[in-house]
């Protein structure tokens, strides 16, 4: 099985500024990163996209996407003045995309209701993301609370709208908490991939701060998740995204995230049991 190249999202080391993510990313041997919009502060501390784009080229670090457009199938006018903001920064950086997130408050989850909101967002979206040829990537959320748990919700629309233009986040863990399902490799444009192995909280409770690296204890069954990926065809990147406090406080994140990468590269090459 050829193995999956590797990334890097922001939130796994969000203490670190812009530059040393890359630069982190690059010593690791990813090929590219997520950079956020979402941790305190302004986009890129103030610092202008020409020069974050400039220097991971120079790091031989693609930037596969800003994010996020939060409760973006919550379209309103001013979701579009955000849109267009993270957008223009996307294309002035050289991303390959914006992440594109639904609302999680518990709204909008009705049969027929989701939907037609959701196919609402991608059609205001679309014209926006081809004026800056870029793509979105939509990621469902596997919360209970979502607006868009199905992964089939996601791909019956974007198919409707703009196939070329709309790609899926496969979330090893949202689609756990969504019940897994047919994983769509054919549209996942990047997978995000962490692992959960406090024994606690049942699946209903888990949530962000349980998300650490992917280790031995895992319960999301990532390795699994990207061997079907893989097996259906995927071959994008898989970008490590850790909400987990422990991790955050890492002194060298470097060591304990090429381990972890490592880990799943092992797991991977292994011959099936």
């Amino acid at each position: 099985m050829p193995m999956p190249s590797i990334a890097l999202n922001h939130m796994t080391t969000p203490r670190l500024g812009w530059r040393a993510v890359i630069d982190l990313a690059a010593g690791l041997g990813c090929a590219g990163v997520e950079l956020r919009n979402d941790l305190g502060g302004p986009l890129f501390a103030g610092d202008a996209p020409w020069e974050v784009g400039a220097h991971a080229r120079r790091a031989g670090i693609a930037i596969f996407a800003l994010a996020q457009i939060e409760r973006f199938n919550d379209w309103t006018d001013a979701r579009a003045a955000e849109a267009e903001a993270l957008l223009d920064a996307a294309a002035r950086c050289g991303a390959r995309g914006v992440a594109l997130i639904p609302r999680n408050d518990g709204r909008g989850t009705g049969n027929g209701e989701r939907q037609a909101n959701l196919r609402l967002a991608l059609r205001e979206l679309a014209p926006m993301l081809a004026a800056h040829d870029l793509a979105g990537f939509v990621e469902p959320l596997g919360f209970e609370t979502s607006s868009l748990r199905d992964k089939a919700d996601a791909v019956d629309a974007m198919e409707a709208v703009d196939p070329a233009r709309f790609l899926l986040v496969h979330d090893t863990f949202h689609h756990h908490l969504a019940g897994g399902g047919p994983v769509f490799a054919e549209h996942t444009g990047i997978v995000h991939i962490s692992g959960v192995d406090d024994p606690v909280p049942s699946i209903a409770e888990m949530r962000d701060e349980h998300r650490g690296l992917v280790g031995a204890g895992d319960r999301l069954g990532t390795v699994e998740q990207i061997a079907a990926l893989l097996a259906a065809g995927y071959s994008g990147a898989l970008s490590m995204e850790s909400f987990a406090p422990s991790v955050h406080a890492l002194q060298a994140p470097d060591v304990a995230l090429a381990e972890s990468f490592e880990f799943v590269r092992a797991r991977l090459a292994a011959p099936a049991a």
